[in-house]
Parts: structure tokens; sequence; C-alpha cells
């Protein structure tokens, strides 16, 4: 008996993770109550409170779980590594980090509304995971960085710019350009900049 009782909570649980991942990429930390994320589990409102003691809380877990499944591509790496030019190892590095964040479109959403939404007190969370993410970029570029054939003050701040244009191309291109420019067309401009011919 005990058993079944464990995998219902380990099941509530699960409910209220995934209601709370699509609630929150879709409306914001301040656009979602806990009834709602109850309502949209299953659940009682007094279930959430059992598993997370406050309604941040069940953010942090939500942002975590999403950001623990962000993965590097090794034969995306090798192909940074392969570049015979900075222009490309840059075009690749771009290539790279759309290919990793563009498919998990939930996170990128928690990601702007935590940026928003949410204290510095978030920040150690980020770092966790995409810390190692944004050196072991830095570390292919940096040779091309050393050599002055990428114009920027450092290879991780350049990785940094780079997922910032993914972030972010969206909603600066409905606000200013409406007219629906792909992050590629950002990263193009970005990259005359960073890479001279």
């Amino acid at each position: 008996m005990p058993k079944t009782q464990n995998s219902g909570k380990g099941n509530a649980e699960a409910r209220i993770l995934a209601s709370a991942a699509g609630m929150f990429a879709n409306f914001g930390y301040n656009g979602v109550s806990t009834r709602d994320i109850a309502a949209g589990a299953g659940v009682n409102e007094v279930t959430i409170y059992r598993h997370y003691s406050r309604k941040r809380d069940l953010y942090v877990a939500v942002l975590d779980a999403e950001l623990q499944q962000v993965k590097l591509r090794g034969d995306r790496l090798a192909r940074i590594a392969e570049a015979r030019d900075a222009k490309t190892a840059l075009a690749r590095t771009f290539e790279l980090i759309w290919a990793t964040l563009s498919n998990r479109q939930d996170l990128l959403r928690l990601m702007q509304y935590c940026s928003l939404e949410m204290g510095d007190d978030i920040d150690p969370l980020l770092r966790k995971h995409l810390g190692e993410l944004v050196e072991v970029i830095a570390r292919y570029l940096e040779p091309w960085v050393s050599k002055g054939e990428l114009r920027c003050s450092s290879a991780k701040t350049l990785v940094l710019s780079l997922v910032a244009i993914i972030l972010s191309h969206r909603t600066l291109h409905r606000l200013f350009a409406g007219d629906g420019s792909s992050p590629e067309a950002l990263f193009k401009a970005y990259a005359e900049l960073s890479a001279p011919e």
C-alpha cells in the first residue's frame, strides 16, 4: 500500500511541475496563480504547498528542471574546432547555441520572464546550468579572439552576446522591426561587426 501512495505523490508532483512549466512559460511568474497551476495539474492548491512552500520555490524547480535538459552536442562543438577562419567559427558557434536553445522554447520564455520578474537570487541557478555551456563554447572561440580575428573583449562575452540574440530576437523584432526577421539575420549583422572580412 505505501508503494502506491508514494507513486501517487510523485505523480502529483510531476503533474504540478508540468502544469507550472507550461503556465509560467506562457504567462510568466506574475501572470499565474498557484490556484491556476493546481487546476491544471488536477490537484488542490494545498498539494502544491506540500511540495513547495512558496510559489517562487515552484518556479525555481521548474526552471531547474528545464535547465537540466540543456545539453551540448559534441558533433557541433567539433565543427567549431574544425573551422578554418574566424567567421566560420562564429557562424558554427551560433548554430550550436541556436540548436541547443531554440528547441527549448519553454526554457527561453522562462529565462525571459525570469530576467524581468525574478531577483538576482536566481542567478546562481542560471550560472550553474548555463555557465558550463558558455565556458565550453568560449574555449573553442578563444584562439580566434586571442589572434584578434574576432573583435571582442573575451570569448565568453561573445558567447553571451550570441545567447542574448537568441533570447531576445523575437521581442526586439516584434517591437522595432515588425518584419519577423529571423535570429539568423540578427546574427549576420552581428557577425559582420565581430568578424571582419
